[in-house]
């Protein structure tokens, strides 16, 4: 069977999949590209955090960091469980959906009801692949808070210290994961009215990803040297 899409469709998902499959692939796994974004940075500060907390009897701050960390993921994850739930919602009832899309000037809903249930569907795959990384992130950070717990003073502490160190890296990278799949979630949205604003979605959140990760002031404040100035934003 024949899926309901036009040309124009196909061509406004094929730039939606390069622009969150390919940065993904390109940032994450080249080492030359990862090296220079502000996530490779914030991978040296957690190690020097840990080296750092061996120095500390009372380590109650460094865990109340770690919570920190675990409130904002589980917030997140929380949310894509709401989100969800009213995509679900947006299946059982397409003529609502549609009329209020509808209403957007320049809108150019589905009339199908299949047409319309694939761009849904779309959204449910995003926000459940969200739910996932995410809650795996939280478990990382859970496990990371014990590997705090269990760090001694003894000559094993170091190395102990570098696993805690990458055990939060892990838990960071599929933070941010998750939070990619937010950001291209709204671009997917923008596919229910229009294809064209998919495409022009997908470029923007693209460029957006890329200039705070490789081209903001946070990122070179983490990778100038101690004491230099930071440009001005």
């Amino acid at each position: 069977m024949l899926l309901p899409l036009t040309p124009l469709d196909w061509l406004a998902l094929a730039v939606f999949t390069a622009c969150w499959i390919g940065y993904s692939a390109v940032v994450d796994r080249v080492p030359s590209i990862r090296s220079r974004s502000v996530i490779a940075a914030m991978d040296e500060h957690r190690r020097r955090w840990m080296r750092s907390a061996l120095t500390r009897d009372n380590r109650i701050s460094d865990i109340s960091i770690i919570g920190n960390l675990m409130t904002s993921t589980s917030f997140l994850a929380n949310t894509s469980i709401f989100i969800l739930g009213a995509l679900v919602a947006m299946l059982g009832t397409p003529d609502l959906g549609r009329r209020v899309f509808g209403a957007v000037p320049f809108a150019e809903v589905p009339p199908e009801d299949a047409a319309w249930e694939i761009r849904v569907f779309l959204l449910i795959f995003i926000f459940v692949r969200a739910f996932f990384e995410l809650t795996w992130a939280l478990r990382q950070f859970n496990y990371t808070s014990i590997c705090v717990g269990g760090l001694g003073e003894t000559e094993e502490a170091l190395p102990q210290a570098l696993v805690a160190a990458e055990v939060a890296n892990r838990a960071a990278r599929h933070f941010n994961t998750g939070l990619r799949a937010y950001y291209f979630g709204l671009a997917a949205l923008a596919w229910i009215l229009h294809p064209v604003a998919l495409i022009i979605s997908s470029l923007l959140v693209l460029r957006e990803l890329h200039r705070r990760e490789f081209r903001s002031v946070v990122r070179d404040a983490l990778t100038q040297p101690p004491g230099q100035p930071a440009r001005p934003d």
